[in-house]
């Protein structure tokens, strides 16, 4: 149930306590015998808040010597490209992680003028480097983003990126956490590290213009003239994220007059939002209830747009249909690009997360393209589109990239803006909102009803959840139909789920276990109806439940 205030905006009493989180950071030492305060590296970094002591300095501290402590393992020796995003623990932690970095004798290239840096920019600063060398063995760069994404407030993240340019995956981040935490259980001996001061006046580290060279190579993946001959008005809201200064830059080296940054400030409260779906401030583009107020101002705009405070998640929001929904606008891009993109192979494949709607699967299979189905996760995605074999990656939670015109890697982590670039392009060349679009693949394919809800479960029962085999399943129908397959692994890689999925002929539901609460979280969609879809939870989650104990 939707919290009372949900989609209002932020009163003092939802505010954070600025300096508490802030003094907590440095005052407040983890316990690496609590589970909780360990570092735990999930789908998306390591993220947690600095007052329950599960985001400080020594976190950080010892992230930072253990992803040093892996490049000197793996022979990475060339600079380290380094971001931050809004909130309020990111920049502490990027000074303490800088520094480590000079501390070790690494280089690294920061924004100038210490700004603000887009999750996309640093994975685009990567790739660009690395393509520039002789050798792909020698003075490798990869990357760290000080971001929690959309998480509130109060949070801190932080994701490595390797030479690859995307997150890294699992057989990475399970080496730096066991290494991390060793340094925390050691009190942090063996962390090499200068004061900031000398750490940031080191010729080490070199200022870099992470925006103007991201801004000026988007005509290389986005028909930037079309949308400027297209003169329409455009509304980009980053939430109060890392892609404000982007935005106006954007609007300025392309000439779009028709574009309105529609809040240019940042504040460490995010004292701007609307509550989220739960009550909580959230800077999540894919919801409804954050983004009422760019909703309330659609009329003004023929384009309206959103981004999360790292600017890797997009929010599309038409005058016609209000935000839409992250599946369908995914599908409508696929549909889009993959024939308005002659530069780009034939056997270039799509790539989408299993939790993310089967429009996509049958439009795929309309557009006459693989579709190479992956688990949650975008790293999943990485070498697909390093190599080109993937032409687009998405993920039902509102991320995805694609390739350049040429078929060239753009961003091998999730790019926002693009996609919210991608939107006024399909509009300037089609001359329909993507909500139009999307009516009409819906008309053509069918239309769905898709829903995610969470339901209790301890540390136990997620990790039984997370190792289920198909065998445990004992049904053999769902709300009514035979049951077609049961899944714990992808088809499109054969990687474990974390889970399990179960489909029919006209729909499907998937259960994986959180990362970060105790709860799973039952993925599910109908091409039958509302109804259907209710029908298909419950029996999702009692056979779940069942499974569980």
């Amino acid at each position: 149930m939707a919290h009372p205030r949900a989609g209002t905006p932020a009163l003092e009493e939802d505010l954070i306590d600025v300096d508490a989180v802030r003094r907590a950071y440095y005052d407040l030492a983890p316990d690496p015998a609590n589970p909780d305060q360990r570092v735990v590296f999930g789908t998306s970094g390591h993220r947690g808040s600095s007052v329950n002591a599960a985001f400080n300095e020594n976190h950080v501290l010892a992230m930072t010597q253990a992803i040093v402590d892996y490049r000197n393992a793996e022979g990475i020796d060339g600079p380290v490209f380094i971001g931050f995003d809004t909130h309020l623990l990111s920049i502490p932690a990027w000074r303490s992680a800088l520094e480590v970095l000079v501390g070790n004798d690494i280089a690294v290239f920061t924004a100038t003028g210490d700004a603000f840096t887009p999750t996309p920019a640093v994975s685009r600063a990567i790739l660009a480097f690395n393509t520039t060398l002789d050798s792909v063995e020698s003075g490798r760069a990869d990357g760290i983003v000080v971001t929690p994404s959309h998480n509130p407030p109060a949070d801190g993240g932080f994701k490595y990126n390797p030479p690859s340019g995307g997150p890294a995956d699992g057989s990475i981040t399970s080496v730096i956490a066991a290494r991390a935490n060793e340094l925390l259980e050691a009190g942090l001996d063996g962390v090499r590290r200068v004061p900031f001061e000398e750490a940031r006046r080191s010729p080490l580290v070199t200022d870099y213009s992470f925006i103007d060279t991201y801004v000026a190579a988007l005509r290389d993946v986005v028909d930037m003239d079309a949308i400027k001959a297209a003169g329409f008005r455009i509304g980009a809201d980053p939430l109060g994220g890392a892609s404000v200064a982007y935005w106006g830059a954007i609007k300025d080296y392309y000439g779009l007059d028709g574009m309105t940054v529609v809040n240019p400030d940042t504040d460490p409260a995010f004292s701007f939002m609307t509550l989220d779906t739960d009550g909580k401030i959230r800077m999540d583009c894919s919801s409804a209830s954050a983004m009422a107020s760019l909703i309330a101002q659609r009329a003004s705009y023929d384009i309206a747009t959103g981004n999360d405070a790292d600017a890797d998640r997009h929010g599309i929001v038409t005058a016609d249909a209000g935000l839409m929904n992250p599946n369908h606008y995914l599908a409508v891009a696929i549909d889009y690009l993959f024939t308005h993109r002659p530069g780009w192979a034939e056997n270039t494949a799509v790539g989408k997360t299993l939790v993310s709607s089967s429009l996509i699967d049958r439009v795929v299979d309309g557009i006459g393209r693989d579709l190479i189905e992956v688990p949650v996760g975008f790293k999943y995605f990485v070498d697909g589109l390093a190599d080109g074999t993937i032409g687009f990656g998405g993920e039902e939670s509102a991320g995805a990239s694609f390739l350049t015109f040429d078929g060239r890697p753009w961003s091998t982590d999730k790019d926002g803006i693009l996609l919210d670039l991608l939107a006024s392009e399909i509009l300037a060349v089609t001359g329909k909102t993507p909500s139009q679009r999307y009516a009409e693949l819906a008309e053509r394919y069918g239309s769905s009803a898709y829903a995610r809800i969470d339901a209790p479960a301890n540390r136990e029962q997620k990790a039984r959840l997370a190792a289920l085999s198909p065998e445990q399943v004992e049904a053999t129908e769902l709300a009514g139909e035979p049951i077609t397959a049961i899944l714990t692994e992808a088809p499109g890689n054969g990687a474990a789920i974390g889970g399990l999925k179960v489909t029919t002929e006209n729909a499907w539901f998937a259960a994986r276990p959180s990362g970060t609460e105790d709860v799973y979280k039952i993925y599910a969609e109908s091409f039958l109806g509302a109804e259907h879809l209710a029908q298909v939870q419950a029996e999702a989650q009692r056979l779940v439940d069942s499974v569980l104990g």
